[in-house]
């Protein structure tokens, strides 16, 4: 095998390089994969990322791109996520309620969590829920275990989530 063949392994966590892109927002690498396409000459390899990004005060977003070599993936891939940016409702370090969300096979389940618990998820939720800026979440994922999947999942979860004050404005009334 090529020397390239040791790019293809996740879950390596490329962190920070903020400076780059406005200075807020810090990049995860969830996920790459190499993909094998067999030509006249052996094989050609590309490479795809799934990168998480946030900027750990309530806004995270996640792209996937697809390049020849490894960082170019990662750098689209971060662009990508950076146009896909949802805004989550963080209230003293949890969320504000239970949520789920589904992507494929894969569901994921949202329980807020007291302080000082930390966040109880696997690599893939993880990054999501860290980039939001969320410090203490209870997650549980069934079905699938794509980290693709989970990390639509976990962002569809987030994307529902109402706080108390959105509740009262949506139904007119007041909630005790």
């Amino acid at each position: 095998m090529s020397s390239s063949s040791s790019h293809g392994r996740g879950g390596d966590s490329r962190e920070g390089r903020g400076g780059e892109r406005g200075g807020e927002f810090a990049e995860k690498v969830v996920k790459v994969r190499r993909c094998a396409t067999v030509v006249k000459g052996g094989r050609r390899f590309s490479f795809a990322g799934l990168v998480v990004v946030g900027n750990g005060r309530g806004k995270v977003g996640c792209g996937y791109a697809k390049a020849n070599e490894v960082p170019p993936a990662v750098e689209k891939a971060i662009k990508d996520g950076m146009k896909n940016l949802i805004e989550v409702p963080i209230e003293s370090g949890t969320i504000p309620h239970r949520v789920e969300g589904t992507s494929g096979t894969a569901k994921v389940i949202l329980l807020p969590a007291s302080p000082g618990t930390g966040i109880i998820a696997g690599a893939a939720v993880r990054a999501v829920c860290e980039s939001a800026g969320i410090h203490d979440v209870l997650t549980k994922a069934h079905g699938s275990t794509n980290p693709v999947n989970l990390v639509k999942a976990a962002l569809e979860a987030l994307k529902s989530l109402r706080t108390k004050a959105d509740v009262e404005r949506l139904r007119g009334v007041t909630l005790s």
